[in-house]
């Protein structure tokens, strides 16, 4: 026999899922700090050098370059990315509780929600 979906699950889920996220995220981040210790990290003497001007293709296909690298800057990145996408992930396992609930109302409102958060992350590189 199947039980019924409750909102004590999607809550337990829910929190399972922030859980799961933060920890995997501190621990990405951890990993990425002691592999820069190991490199021999320096911080730039002349911070006017950094460029901020650059495209948001040109962030990414850094970032996936060094990630695939292993360099340990890449992967302190990807525990923030982690951390980011977070309460993102949160956004749409409640969504599919609350149409397993049919709760439609909420459905509604993380749909807006999700939606707000997506194209504000998508735009966020925007100059």
């Amino acid at each position: 026999m199947r039980k019924n979906f409750t909102d004590v699950d999607l809550n337990r889920s829910v929190g399972n899922l922030l859980r799961l996220g933060v920890i995997l995220s501190v621990i990405t981040s951890l990993i990425g700090f002691v592999k820069l210790f190991l490199e021999g990290f320096k911080m730039p003497k002349k911070y006017s050098s950094l460029d901020m001007g650059t495209s948001s293709e040109k962030v990414w296909g850094h970032f996936w370059t060094t990630l695939c690298k292993g360099e340990g800057m890449a992967i302190i990145q990807l525990g923030i990315l982690l951390l980011i996408f977070t309460p993102l992930m949160r956004i749409v396992f409640a969504w599919i509780g609350y149409l397993k609930e049919k709760d439609y109302v909420y459905v509604i409102i993380s749909s807006i929600v999700l939606a707000i958060m997506i194209v504000s992350f998508l735009t966020g590189y925007a100059h």
